[in-house]
């Protein structure tokens, strides 16, 4: 796969945006939170700058990087992304940090029209065989940095401070840009051949997806996947409290030993991603989090609910590689962009919503309850997604129904 360009470029593009993004998010965290005396309204807000854009430019997004060329839509994103770190730089400097949650935001609202492109140039450049292996390599990459991320961030942060964090978070979003600069150069016809009119071709992206059969079962199966990450997402610090006894500090060592064996379950798929239809690859990711997920919400024992956070890592890579190489393999080129923008919020927006009902239901009912209902919830994933394990659909063919 390292052989091919594309991939080469992009992945390296991405490990330093990857690291450019953990230094700046945990440089931001804990500066703001050192200067409101862990004011939980404005460390929340940090959430919620680094979310908005998924839902307010993802469709937006995806339609402009189907109508624009992919190299220079990310070159200019990273671009721009790194002026805009050394600008809010500049307004730190004058001692107003409200820039900090500004400057988060537009460089995440870039990123909505930087990845579409990328997968854009994964579809049209990367051979069919090969794009599971590469899915599973990007997930791979957003492990490593999931387990390193926030001690590199943390350790800039403590030792350099704020302004020097954001200096190199600067200087990395420039340098993916520059990376960037040396993928081939686009071919104009693409960009020649999108409507004038914007509005139709965002209308044509949503059509496109309710028209394809597959893309119509992964949207349902990425919805309650959200729907299930985000009953339990809220809750990890009370397993650790009140199932296990433990400190609030402990949280972070689950969290660290799920994040590497993610890393190596993602290895691992790179090396059966040709035998394995990504489809079942899917499911099986989806009925070991189920099991897993129940085993930690039932679990009183440490050992057993640290080697369920490892189970679940090693197979949480399926779920993701799985519904990334189903989108591109049934996605026309023309309509990656869209596709992209319409699905990914509907995994956010209910993950939000699990998120929103996480603590009510926990009083309402239990740990153990929420925990269960998050587990058949992925159960339920596995039923919108049966249509797909019994036939496997036609490469970039939209399947009316």
């Amino acid at each position: 796969m390292f052989a091919n360009r594309y991939v080469r470029t992009i992945i390296l593009s991405r490990v330093l945006l990857q690291l450019g993004i953990w230094i700046r998010n945990f440089a931001i965290l804990l500066y703001i939170s050192d200067i409101t005396n862990n004011n939980s309204n404005y460390v929340s807000l940090i959430s919620v700058v680094e979310t908005a854009p998924i839902f307010i430019f993802a469709l937006i997004g995806g339609t402009l990087a189907d109508r624009w060329r992919p190299k220079r839509t990310m070159v200019w994103s990273d671009l721009i992304s790194g002026g805009t770190v050394f600008l809010v730089l500049l307004t730190l400097l004058s001692g107003s940090w409200y820039a900090l949650l500004v400057g988060t935001f537009v460089s995440a609202s870039l990123s909505q029209f930087s990845q579409p492109s990328a997968m854009k140039l994964y579809k049209k450049n990367v051979p069919a065989e090969h794009l599971q292996g590469v899915m599973a390599m990007s997930q791979s990459l957003i492990a490593i940095f999931m387990v390193l991320g926030p001690i590199m961030g943390t350790f800039i942060f403590l030792h350099y401070g704020v302004k020097v964090s954001l200096a190199l978070t600067g200087i990395l979003f420039l340098g993916s840009s520059l990376v960037l600069s040396f993928l081939p150069k686009d071919d104009a016809a693409e960009a020649a051949s999108a409507s004038t009119n914007f509005m139709n071709d965002l209308m044509a992206g949503l059509r496109y997806v309710q028209n394809n059969f597959a893309l119509r079962k992964l949207s349902l199966t990425f919805g309650i996947t959200g729907l299930a990450a985000g009953l339990t997402q809220p809750l990890a610090l009370f397993i650790a409290i009140e199932k296990l006894g433990l400190s609030k500090q402990s949280l972070q060592w689950f969290l660290m030993a799920n994040g590497a064996s993610m890393l190596i379950g993602g290895a691992l798929i790179m090396g059966i991603a040709k035998k394995v239809k990504p489809q079942f690859l899917l499911a099986t990711g989806l009925l070991v989090s189920a099991i897993c997920t129940v085993g930690v919400g039932a679990s009183t024992f440490v050992p057993v609910t640290l080697l369920l956070q490892i189970v679940s890592g090693l197979f949480y890579p399926c779920i993701q590689v799985g519904i990334q190489t189903l989108l591109v393999r049934n996605t026309e080129g023309p309509f990656m962009g869209r596709v992209g923008g319409a699905i990914t919020p509907i995994f956010m927006g209910m993950m939000l919503v699990g998120m929103a009902l996480s603590g009510y239901l926990k009083d309402a009912t239990s740990l153990l309850a929420v925990y269960v209902l998050s587990g058949l919830l992925l159960l339920v994933g596995i039923v919108f997604l049966s249509p797909l394990l019994r036939k496997e659909q036609q490469k970039g063919t939209p399947q009316v129904m």
